[in-house]
């Protein structure tokens, strides 16, 4: 089974206010969350936050398993880091086809997005010419579009997020138009901005984070997705304060934290951390190239950089 811990905690400690001072306070932060989704500020330490919730899972405590099992040994493997794609829920999940896996011409019944995380993958019409994503790249699948899935390379993997569920197989006969229309973007034609462009960022020295917005809205209270890149030397924080902030490790390998463990852990690729309500996750860089995460959140994200 996969091993997960979760860690519940009050991050933040409440002073004792009069009622007119509670109120006042949280009139501004409603406000402050209507201006601005993105803070640059952590939350003000006297405000009162609901308790911060962690999981995490690590890439080797996945459990594995067949994702089409109508397919027996054909089948890709699929490992689930949160949620339950069988179940109706949002659900994100590891896909980790054979080196020269390509399945027959299919749809599913709701929509997915992806990342590459290792290896090549082709997802596109069957009479599409191929393009082959690496690692880092991003596609979207519309829910009753009839498509190939191809990859090459050992140990290919790559993330897959559904909004609702279940995640279903089925043939092309039973297709469907939904409005959507599929994303084939490859890793060199990602939008980068530089942390330098970000109001939402704090660096310090000579650090320099980067994000490529995916989908979404950065409205507030609505859930987005984007890359968070960040240089091989990097040493700091993510702070959040969302009800949902979930971070799937594309590239590189950190030493994590939050504010209940004694000792870090070694989040390596394919790895998954996630909280919820007013959070820390402490974050150094082991590798020698930059680490890229995926995000998914529905509130505030701010970075400090040691």
């Amino acid at each position: 089974m996969m091993k997960s811990t979760t860690l519940n905690a009050a991050v933040i400690s409440a002073t004792i206010f009069s009622a007119t001072t509670l109120l006042t306070a949280c009139a501004q932060h409603a406000e402050t969350t209507e201006s601005a989704t993105l803070n640059t500020e952590p939350p003000a330490p006297h405000q009162q936050v609901p308790p911060a919730s962690y999981q995490q899972v690590l890439a080797d405590d996945v459990d594995w398993q067949k994702l089409n099992p109508a397919r027996g040994d054909a089948s890709p493997k699929a490992g689930t880091l949160w949620g339950d794609r069988n179940g109706t829920s949002a659900t994100g999940f590891l896909f980790n086809p054979v080196d020269g896996f390509e399945s027959p011409p299919h749809i599913h019944n709701v929509s997915y997005r992806g990342v590459v995380i290792r290896g090549e993958v082709h997802n596109d019409d069957p009479n599409a010419a191929q393009l082959w994503m690496p690692a880092g790249s991003f596609w979207t699948q519309p829910a009753g579009e009839s498509h190939i899935t191809a990859a090459k390379g050992a140990n290919t993997l790559a993330y897959i997020e559904i909004d609702s569920g279940p995640y279903l197989v089925k043939p092309t006969a039973q297709a469907f138009d939904n409005g959507e229309r599929p994303v084939n973007l490859e890793q060199s034609n990602l939008v980068w901005l530089t942390a330098d462009k970000l109001e939402w960022v704090q660096l310090n020295g000579n650090n320099a984070a980067q994000v490529s917005y995916l989908w979404g809205s950065t409205e507030p209270n609505q859930y987005r997705g984007m890359l968070l890149k960040l240089p091989a030397n990097f040493s700091g924080q993510i702070l959040t304060n969302a009800n949902e902030f979930r971070a799937v490790v594309i590239a590189g390998q950190l030493a994590y934290q939050t504010p209940l463990q004694a000792e870090d852990t070694s989040l390596t690729e394919g790895s998954y951390v996630s909280s919820s309500g007013a959070a820390s996750h402490t974050l150094k860089s082991r590798s020698e190239q930059p680490v890229t995460l995926y995000v998914r959140t529905n509130g505030e994200l701010t970075l400090v950089a040691n």
